[in-house]
């Protein structure tokens, strides 16, 4: 069926009555509110400045308030996906303007009073009929937000018009406000109060935009929204997973789900991303090798959520998350030797500098799989070595994302099945990769620093460090009287000209010569970089780079050529006298003959 919406500019006063048949609902998923003190204090100035230019009654002219993204949810009621912080505090105003009308004594009321107090009740309250009569408990917005006590403080204060003078919430304290400006500017202007409520009911306006389902809705939301978080697939499937649990589980899942949410943000990730690492898990699981990669809602909405309520789903995320506790803050877990050992550390850092995610995904489904192996260090590290090999190569000689991805889906699927899995990836002749490794594109460059470092070194490279062209880029034209300066450009590029370079020292060094260089060179604590400061070399130029590139490249390939061939070559642990299986040896016969090893 055709996409659905609905777009009409209405009135304060229009849309929050259309409360009465279809009431306005703040989603679990939503955030909770967050306006501040000075976002009411603009709000409220902003149409009182309005209301005094405009001349109020007088003129039909009008103050936009932005949008509203809403569907019509399962129970009739408008699901509100973008707006909900505007449309709280208009709530929260007119009940604060409510509040203030009706104290006063019914004898001494205005026409205009009574007026408003009943143009104000059915936006806020359903009201009968025939009769007019105010239901104060049938308020029509409701806040479902998970977990958040302010729920029962908005429907309190929009019942009962009171908030707790030493509450700290942003309802209490934006309700109470809004009392207080009401209240100054009625007894600095009594003459424009009611033109200013009229302004509000009938001049401020609002653009809602209702979709036909969610999808749609939250997709108009993405496409607008660029001020401030927008909501993410994981709020969707919080609300969801929370919805279909017995009431008995569902406090210890939010407890649970928010300390997966502060480690994940501690760890410099986020549980949407979380939920992205687990998407590749599944669809391994799956055999699932298809390059086109589905939305992760879209993915997860199928078959009306069913991956989503599958009962391990946490206990999966937690487990990813581990791994990127390691990847990203150096974090040692506890039982889990691996991620004490240095040379996989290394390999993992080398990884995070490959140009794209695809490397992601099989290190998550191969230690998703296999941590609890008995010997899941030994193997991970000959994996991790592997697979930096295969990415390496094909992206020196093919820099696109397209060079590994339909290789990598396929890694995906084998890794489920075997903890030696195929990597049924094109194989390259590494003689062929010496002049992409000499002069190679610049989004490889990091990682072959840190490949070529990390030979030379058990340490990791400092969290701050940049590529050293070591003859500067920005050079006198008179230095070379025998080379074009498009040769000299040429050759500084080269990675023989380039080193890793702690970014304290490489500031220090500047952009000098050779000489002057090289004692800040032999102060570094990077052990390629502080060779080259207490080394015989005296002079750095482009013969030098030259010669540097044929003893790198030379490196590297040694490096490529024994990580793939010490894949399948498992050495055995004489204390646990573990010898490779039937499989593992059947294995390592097909992918000789494949000319994989």
């Amino acid at each position: 069926m055709p996409t659905t919406i609905e777009v009409n500019k209405q009135s304060v006063e229009t849309l929050l009555g259309s409360g009465k048949s279809k009431p306005f609902v703040i989603p679990e998923y939503q955030r909770p509110y967050a306006w501040t003190v000075e976002q009411v204090e603009t709000l409220f100035e902003d149409l009182w400045e309005f209301t005094a230019i405009s001349g109020g009654t007088e003129r039909e002219s009008s103050y936009f308030l932005g949008s509203v993204v809403s569907y019509e949810n399962e129970n009739g009621e408008q699901e509100i996906i973008d707006g909900q912080q505007r449309i709280t505090s208009l709530f929260l105003l007119l009940r604060a303007i409510y509040t203030k009308l009706v104290a006063t004594a019914i004898s001494e009321r205005t026409a205009e009073a009574n007026n408003f107090i009943g143009k104000i009740e059915p936006t806020i309250w359903r009201t009968n009929k025939l009769t007019g009569t105010v239901d104060f408990k049938n308020i029509l917005l409701n806040s479902r937000v998970v977990n958040n006590d302010g729920n029962e403080i908005l429907r309190s204060i929009l019942e009962t018009g009171n908030a707790d003078e030493n509450a700290k919430d942003n309802y209490s304290k934006n309700y109470r406000y809004f009392q207080e400006l009401f209240d100054k500017h009625s007894k600095e202007n009594p003459l424009m109060v009611y033109q200013f409520i009229y302004a509000l009911l009938n001049q401020a306006i609002l653009l809602p935009i209702k979709a036909d389902t969610q999808d749609t809705a939250l997709t108009i939301f993405s496409t607008l929204n660029d001020r401030g978080l927008l909501l993410s697939d994981a709020d969707i499937f919080k609300a969801k997973i929370y919805n279909q649990l017995e009431q008995d589980a569902k406090k210890a899942f939010i407890e649970r789900w928010k300390e997966l949410d502060e480690q994940a943000t501690d760890a410099n990730e986020s549980i949407q991303q979380l939920f992205y690492y687990n998407m590749f898990y599944y669809r391994a699981l799956d055999k699932d090798t298809k390059t086109t990669t589905p939305g992760v809602r879209k993915y997860y909405a199928a078959n009306k959520f069913e991956r989503l309520y599958k009962p391990e789903l946490l206990d999966t995320l937690f487990v990813i998350l581990n791994l990127w506790k390691v990847v990203n803050k150096g974090e040692e877990l506890e039982g889990e030797d691996w991620s004490k050992n240095k040379k996989i550390r290394q390999t993992l850092d080398t990884l995070t500098s490959y140009p794209n995610e695809f490397w992601k995904y099989p290190v998550v489904i191969y230690y998703v799989c296999y941590r609890n192996e008995v010997n899941f260090e030994k193997r991970f590290a000959l994996f991790l070595n592997k697979l930096l090999m295969e990415l390496m190569t094909k992206y020196l000689m093919t820099p696109t994302i397209n060079a590994v991805k339909p290789d990598i889906l396929k890694l995906d699927s084998a890794i489920v099945v075997s903890i030696v899995p195929a990597f049924e990836f094109k194989v390259i002749d590494m003689p062929q990769l010496e002049p992409y490794i000499q002069n190679p594109n610049r989004n490889t460059v990091r990682m072959l620093l840190k490949t070529l470092a990390y030979e030379h070194q058990d340490d990791l490279l400092p969290a701050k460090w940049e590529i050293e062209h070591i003859f500067p880029q920005k050079w006198q034209t008179n230095y070379f009287t025998k080379e074009s300066d498009s040769t000299i450009k040429e050759k500084i590029e080269h990675i023989g000209n380039k080193l890793p370079f702690e970014k304290k020292l490489n500031i220090v060094a500047g952009n000098g010569y050779f000489k002057k260089k090289k004692k800040e060179y032999a102060t570094s604590k990077i052990g390629i970089t502080n060779a080259m400061g207490t080394s015989d070399v005296m002079d750095w130029n482009v013969d030098s780079i030259m010669k540097r590139d044929i003893r790198v490249s030379d490196e590297v390939v040694k490096i490529l050529n024994r990580w793939n061939n010490e894949y399948l070559n498992i050495p055995v642990d004489e204390d646990k006298a573990e010898l490779p299986s039937e499989e593992d040896l059947a294995r390592i016969e097909e992918f000789k003959k494949k000319g994989w090893i």
